[in-house]
């Protein structure tokens, strides 16, 4: 489980393109404390396990279900990434609860800048639509942001200057694809009332 509060930006030092599957070494710092084999860590929002580990770096595999429903399989050596350690249960949630599960890649549309802040739209599917509502929390690249606006086929973010600079997010551009995990709470709730629907 994580926060979708970024930890830190690592770099892509290694991809080891399988048949079917991937490995990955990524450069890192702070995200290093403390962890060790078998621990996970989120990339640019996905899950991955940790199987093995220096002082700067770490290595995961990425399998073949993974390579499909994220953008991990566009990374190339020097992209960077968002990082985060899972939470511990003694820590503060700052974001929202984040699996780590992609739902989906969207894809960045719009960009527009507004002072110091920016506005970026993203589309996705309709099949997850209704899992956004505004002013709820959504997972973009592992990063928790809220919603600023809901269109049809789309909705819209309020990134300011801080989450640009200590995140990817500032490095984003339209036509780029990002990971999307939807809140939790609201697949839980789809769930019960379908449940209830059936007694």
């Amino acid at each position: 489980m994580f926060t979708g509060i970024v930890e830190e930006v690592g770099i892509v030092q290694l991809i080891d393109r399988l048949p079917q599957s991937a490995r990955i070494e990524v450069e890192a710092k702070r995200t290093l404390a403390n962890s060790k084999v078998g621990d996970s860590i989120a990339v640019n929002g996905v899950c991955l396990t940790v199987t093995n580990l220096t002082s700067d770096r770490f290595n995961a595999d990425i399998t073949a279900e993974t390579l499909r429903l994220t953008n991990l399989g566009d990374l190339k050596v020097g992209s960077p990434v968002n990082l985060e350690r899972s939470v511990r249960l003694v820590d503060r949630v700052n974001g929202h609860l984040v699996q780590g599960h992609i739902d989906e890649v969207g894809k960045i549309i719009d960009w527009k800048d507004e002072g110091d802040s920016s506005l970026m739209r993203v589309s996705i599917s309709l099949k997850s639509m209704p899992y956004i509502v505004y002013k709820g929390s959504i997972t973009v690249d592992g990063v928790s942001l809220t919603i600023a606006n809901l269109l049809d086929d789309s909705f819209e973010i309020s990134l300011i200057p801080h989450t640009k600079e200590v995140t990817t997010m500032g490095q984003k551009r339209v036509e780029d694809q990002v990971n999307i995990e939807v809140d939790l709470i609201g697949r839980y709730v789809e769930r019960l009332l379908a449940c209830q629907h059936k007694n």
